[in-house]
């Protein structure tokens, strides 16, 4: 009874021929089909199975980016442009792709841009400018993705920039205050030469 052939050595020999094709020996018989020295799908996803298991082994896949973390997006509604959209997002394009989309990703940083200001005139100025850029954008009759892009309220984005910028001067004030207490604790345990020299030196 014909033994069947082996599977993996069948793959293991279609993986080679593939990187070497001068690696085939020997003539076929008269009688062995066409397509008899080819290898069949099976033994094709076996040879893609051993690769994948033999990365693996080497650790191949360890380490790649974005590992153990959720895949952007998922539940969110789809986006057909999302491949340029994360591009951009990725690389900090600026100024790249149609309006839809990089108004889209100022619109994500704008928070962080407004806080870079330190006058309320220059986040008001700001902010007119980006809600001009997002009303033209919707008046465009060029075509391309549609702009879901919003204009920002100026008013309730200003009080929010107070806002923040209030929560970071009472976090510094905080921040010197600890300071400030554990230079008073550090003296409190020094003898009194230490604490001559301690000043001595911050002179």
């Amino acid at each position: 009874m014909k033994r069947p052939p082996d599977a993996r050595l069948s793959a293991a020999r279609y993986a080679l021929e593939q990187a070497d094709p001068d690696a085939r020996t020997g003539e076929q018989d008269d009688d062995a089909p066409v397509d008899a020295g080819q290898a069949t799908l099976d033994e094709r996803a076996m040879a893609v199975e051993v690769a994948i298991q033999q990365a693996m082994r080497r650790g191949d896949f360890d380490r790649l980016p974005g590992a153990g973390k959720p895949l952007p997006g998922i539940g969110g509604r789809q986006d057909p442009d999302w491949w340029i959209r994360r591009k951009i997002e990725r690389e900090r394009l600026s100024g790249l792709g149609p309006p839809a989309l990089t108004l889209r990703t100022e619109d994500a940083a704008l928070e962080e841009r407004l806080d870079a200001l330190h006058v309320e005139s220059a986040v008001r100025e700001a902010l007119e400018d980006f809600n001009a850029r997002v009303r033209e954008a919707r008046r465009q009759l060029l075509g391309g993705p549609p702009v879901v892009t919003r204009p920002r309220d100026v008013e309730a984005e200003v009080a929010a920039w107070r806002q923040r910028a209030e929560q970071r001067r009472a976090e510094r004030e905080r921040a010197r205050d600890q300071e400030r207490r554990r230079e008073a604790e550090l003296l409190a345990a020094m003898t009194w030469r230490e604490r001559r020299r301690h000043r001595r030196g911050a002179r």
